[in-house]
């Protein structure tokens, strides 16, 4: 399969975290006690990086300096996507949100740059090369660039063109197969319509696209595609956890990226409208970009403030006390691989603290088998508690931790797999207590079980 190509403008993210219980005496603000500080890659960054979840090469073509912001950025998109270069005349943008009990107080952003200069060979090798392309425009200069235009009008007759728009940016190269604003970003392309039927076809007709998808949020996405007018809601399976804090950072991103996905894959436009209405709700209910943010320790360090220990118990009654909330995911974790990883990644942003329910080895025999687990409970919680994501880890003998979580009580329990919410032993309890649950999926190609069969077969 040909790779699927990014091409747009990055930004470092970043959520300083902390706690506020008291106002400063020079002003009625809030006082941040900053606790944690998360970093993710932005715009069409974190586009690659939630496009690299399904496929396995992806390139990224944007724009970058060797600045510090630049340089942290350069790290976090080398360990998923394989980066393009384009020159970048200032300094990489930056948006930092200050956030305490999960709200945010405040949003700096800093930052200039801008794409600038020729486009070298690689990137149109890059292109030219590619099997779908999405175009992540963030109106910093990379979807406006000549040479990029003229490129992606060319290949727009063989390649199918995603194109996620931006106010601020160029209007998309005609020839399009897919074009996706949100409601706010469609009335500002096309003044004096506001539905989003209407939107969908005026901006379809004006952009010469093959089809246009207006995204309503939880309303799901009115397509015009063609002479066609069809609303894509959001299905009721992907609404199981409805009632949890979500955050709709990124949805646009996880919508135009799974649409390009399925796109590569050989999908209609039409079914590839539908699969980015369910990714893209999904993804909001488990926590939006704030689930693709890793801890940068360092810069916790720098703040004088350790990360507090102890108990999962303690953990849970410290973040109580502070009218936080606590989330909770189980399991064996047996050979850690990245989709345990994207489960804490994703569990630990729904909230003020992660603990993670660990079936002791007892218990992973009974679930798995007399030749499981391949790590010890001991070691298994070691290895856990030095993830950044990770505030607590209690092991558990039964094969549920229904009881566990009747003493814990967590204010969120996350499992990762094809669960219904009626099919988990712990849901009773759980929905009892007034907890919510929320159903994660499996990132594909990653199972311990998988893991362990091959390297058995070997033997």
């Amino acid at each position: 399969m040909k790779p699927l190509v990014v091409v747009g403008d990055s930004i470092l993210d970043i959520d300083i975290e902390g706690v506020a219980n008291r106002l400063s005496p020079e002003a009625p603000v809030p006082v941040v006690d900053v606790e944690r500080q998360w970093i993710r890659p932005g715009g069409a960054g974190l586009a690659a990086v939630l496009a690299a979840q399904s496929v396995g090469e992806v390139s990224l073509i944007t724009a970058t300096t060797e600045d510090q912001d630049g340089r942290t950025l350069a790290r976090l998109l080398d360990q998923d996507v394989q980066v393009v270069p384009m020159p970048l005349r200032g300094a990489t943008v930056r948006k930092t949100r200050i956030r305490a009990a999960g709200q945010s107080l405040l949003r700096l952003d800093t930052g200039d740059g801008t794409a600038d200069g020729a486009v070298s060979a690689s990137v149109t090798r890059t292109l030219r090369a590619a099997g779908a392309i999405l175009v992540a425009d963030y109106g910093r200069g990379v979807a406006a660039h000549p040479e990029i235009r003229q490129l992606l009008t060319e290949l727009a007759r063989s390649v199918p063109v995603v194109w996620d728009p931006h106010p601020r940016g160029p209007a998309p190269t005609p020839g399009a197969l897919l074009v996706s604003p949100n409601m706010n970003e469609a009335r500002q392309f096309a003044p004096g319509y506001v539905e989003p039927d209407e939107l969908a076809k005026v901006l379809r007709d004006e952009w010469v696209a093959d089809s246009v998808a207006v995204t309503t949020g939880s309303g799901g996405a009115v397509l015009a595609n063609g002479k066609r007018l069809t609303v894509v809601p959001v299905p009721v399976e992907a609404r199981i956890a409805g009632h949890v804090r979500s955050d709709a950072c990124g949805a646009g991103d996880r919508f135009a990226s799974a649409a390009t996905v399925a796109l590569l894959d050989g999908a209609t436009v039409a079914d590839a409208v539908s699969h980015a209405v369910e990714a893209a709700a999904r993804f909001v209910v488990a926590g939006g970009a704030a689930t693709m943010s890793t801890c940068d320790s360092a810069a916790v360090a720098q703040t004088g403030t350790a990360q507090e220990g102890g108990s999962a118990f303690e953990v849970a009654a410290r973040i109580r006390s502070r009218g936080g909330r606590l989330v909770a995911t189980g399991g064996c974790f047996d050979l850690l691989h990245p989709g345990h990883l994207s489960l804490l990644r994703q569990a630990r942003a729904m909230g003020d603290a992660l603990v993670v329910c660990l079936n002791s080895d007892d218990s992973v025999r009974r679930l798995k088998g007399p030749r499981r687990p391949i790590v010890t409970a001991r070691d298994r919680a070691r290895m856990l508690t030095e993830l950044s994501s990770v505030d607590a880890v209690v092991v558990f003998d039964e094969s549920s931790p229904s009881a566990l979580l009747e003493r814990l009580r967590p204010d969120v329990w996350v499992k990762g797999g094809d669960y219904s919410g009626a099919d988990l032993p712990e849901a009773e309890v759980v929905r009892g207590y007034g907890g919510e649950i929320v159903l994660i999926p499996t990132v594909r190609g990653y199972s311990t079980s998988q893991l362990v069969a091959a390297t058995r077969s070997g033997d």
